[in-house]
């Protein structure tokens, strides 16, 4: 099989977002169509994920997301059927930006780590692909 870049893969990128310091601590934000490209629909976060598990694990056909370590720590995993690349988060003032149809996978977590998604979509059971065989398919057949 021919290896090809994919531009999904290359849309994935880490988003600073503002970082306001001074004695008191420090305070970010993040505002919708300006550090995050899309409509935020939806927000969940992760936590208490025991040693070892992995979350994640699937593709999305229309949602896109921005991932952000609010505590600890965690890689990302993400996978565009070609080529896969890791993306360790570990700081609150910055978040991994993953657009659609990339698999992506969480591990590593730290203890008392919390991860937080933002998101383009409402759940829709429909718009998710579980299965790596059928995403890797998809991605045979063209999918873009």
């Amino acid at each position: 099989m021919l290896l090809e870049k994919c531009d999904n893969l290359d849309q994935c990128k880490i988003i600073n977002f503002p970082k306001v310091t001074d004695f008191r601590g420090n305070l970010s934000f993040i505002e919708e169509n300006r550090q995050v490209p899309f409509d935020i629909k939806r927000v969940y976060y992760l936590y208490d994920v025991p040693s070892g598990a992995t979350r994640g694990g699937h593709a999305h056909k229309q949602l896109q997301q921005l991932v952000i370590a609010l505590s600890g720590s965690f890689d990302v995993i993400l996978d565009d059927g070609y080529h896969k690349r890791k993306v360790f988060l570990n700081r609150p003032h910055y978040g991994l930006y993953i657009p659609s149809k990339v698999w992506r996978e969480l591990e590593n977590f730290s203890s008392n780590s919390v991860a937080l998604a933002l998101v383009s979509e409402f759940y829709d059971e429909s718009d998710y692909i579980r299965e790596y065989d059928d995403f890797k398919k998809m991605v045979e057949n063209g999918w873009r």
